[in-house]
């Protein structure tokens, strides 16, 4: 069941949300928190019922392991059962995500003919496997405490969250359900709906529309084009802007639906392209997976203790993993490994300022510093879009013009006293065949939108909308007013004439 679709607005969060708080109005909360386990584990089965047994197996295998691991009191049973818990866990998301893919890649490099019968990926495995290890991992450290098997089973399966994240700390989330007794609250009511109906324009009107725009150039380029500049810039300028919007409008609308109910959701999107350097962006970017990632792979790997070798090494061993996270394919690897070669270079750089006092802090170095940031983003988003290695290759070939520079047909006309110069620099006027030329019109004032504006978050910062505090609030902060109603009421009327035309589609993140 997508967020953007009708059946989701209309029927099932109305009927969820009502008789939530029905129950804890009658003075039944635990029954209540029930209903929404009930209904997060209808909303999961309702893409494929196929899918359910395997979330209900995990869930019941990771509450039995922390149970009994919170019954013991010496450090080696407790170490067991977490190793055990471990296993189960990394080894059902090795099974269901990356059992084909090592396959192929071993029959590939030794020309073996291995078959494996293809195994469908089970939606949101990634996402719920990482918030159990955690709650795993911290049950072994003392961190939790026992909860009742509805209250974790919420913090596991609750709908806004589920499909693409926030990756949750139980510490965050389970206190405020456990023993919890919501109750309808206007404000929190009107702010969530603000936010959920903001991120779900992000989603129907502005990214749907870029992925009608940059997919053509990567599906292009894997069937053998080779787009010239402003074809592949536009291509991936489009995708990059897309999964922005895409991911942005997810996390706004999770962050909406929890607090309709009270519930804060953590942050996880922070106005990523507005980095000043690539350490910067991965605190913005997907804040739950770079959090998780630090806690519960780079610092147990040995995180910076070691030397400065082995703190390099550990980021790239964080990063290849955290890109084959993403997606079991060697281009989600490199886009892994070339972020792990950003961070060491950013990592370098600090050293070398530390040392020598070099420093781009300074209005001309701040804007190099964020020019640089979203070119390399840019570059691993190519990686990351392409369906293989090869196109995505042909496609940074062809935005440094090492495939032609084909200016647009419609500028043939008005450069004609100058055409015959240009041509003879190599240039031609029949660029544009697999980007849609009008696409830049909407591209250019995008870019302006997130490298300058304020998030949603930093806007309503006086609502206190996310688990965390938010950093440099916005000048201008929203309040009720009537223009603002009529704004939202305008997007949500464009946003269900779009349900009459086309069909709704899925997150980009869902596919993680």
């Amino acid at each position: 069941m997508l967020f953007n679709s009708p059946v989701f607005i209309f029927i099932f969060v109305p009927i969820t949300l009502l008789a939530f708080f029905l129950l804890n109005a009658a003075g039944r909360p635990l029954l209540a928190r029930g209903w929404m386990v009930v209904t997060s584990l209808f909303f999961y089965a309702y893409w494929n019922p196929a899918y359910l047994p395997l979330l209900l197996g995990s869930l019941v295998v990771n509450y039995a392991i922390s149970h009994f691991m919170h019954g013991q009191t010496e450090r080696r049973p407790r170490q067991v059962l977490m190793i055990a818990g471990l296993v189960f866990n990394l080894g059902v998301l090795g099974i269901f995500k990356y059992a084909n893919f090592f396959v192929d890649s071993f029959n590939v490099s030794f020309g073996t003919g291995f078959s494996l019968a293809k195994i469908i990926l089970p939606l949101a495995i990634s996402f719920f496997t990482f918030e159990q290890i955690a709650f795993i991992v911290d049950t072994f450290k003392g961190k939790t405490k026992r909860y009742n098997p509805i209250d974790y089973s919420l913090f596991v399966v609750f709908f806004p969250q589920l499909i693409a994240g926030p990756i949750m700390h139980p510490q965050e989330m389970l206190p405020q359900f456990a023993g919890k007794r919501h109750r309808f609250q206007t404000d929190d009511f009107s702010i969530g709906l603000t936010l959920f109906l903001i991120g779900l324009g992000k989603k129907v009107l502005i990214a749907d529309t870029l992925g009608a725009f940059g997919s053509p150039v990567f599906d292009a380029t894997l069937a053998g084009a080779t787009p010239t500049l402003f074809e592949a810039w536009g291509g991936t300028l489009a995708f990059t802007l897309q999964l922005y919007f895409d991911f942005s409008g997810y996390s706004d609308m999770a962050i909406g639906l929890g607090r309709m109910i009270g519930v804060r959701i953590p942050l996880n999107f922070n106005s990523p392209y507005q980095a000043r350097n690539i350490i910067d962006f991965w605190q913005r970017w997907h804040m739950s997976l770079s959090r998780w990632l630090k806690e519960y792979l780079y610092i147990p790997l040995g995180g910076n203790r070691k030397g400065t070798v082995r703190r390099y090494l550990n980021l790239m061993i964080t990063m290849l993993l955290g890109g084959l996270w993403h997606g079991a394919g060697w281009t989600f690897v490199l886009w892994g490994g070339l972020h792990g070669i950003y961070l060491v270079i950013n990592h370098g750089w600090r050293n070398l300022s530390k040392r020598t006092g070099l420093t781009l802090e300074n209005r001309g170095g701040r804007f190099l510093g964020r020019a640089l940031t979203f070119l390399a983003v840019v570059v691993g988003w190519t990686y990351f879009r392409a369906e293989d290695l090869s196109a995505a290759n042909t496609l940074l070939a062809g935005m440094v013009g090492a495939n032609g520079v084909s200016l647009p047909q419609q500028l043939s006309g008005v450069l004609a006293p100058v055409r015959g110069a240009i041509e003879s620099l190599g240039m031609t006027f029949a660029g544009l065949g697999s980007f849609n030329g009008f696409g830049f019109l909407l591209i250019v004032p995008l870019l302006l939108v997130v490298w300058f504006v304020p998030n949603p978050q930093r806007w309503m910062a006086w609502t206190k909308p996310t688990y965390q505090a938010i950093d440099r609030p916005s000048h201008r902060q929203w309040r009720p007013a009537p223009w603002i109603g009529v704004l939202l009421g305008i997007a949500l009327f464009l946003i269900i004439k779009g349900f009459f035309t086309q069909a709704p589609t899925e997150f980009l993140y869902f596919n993680f």
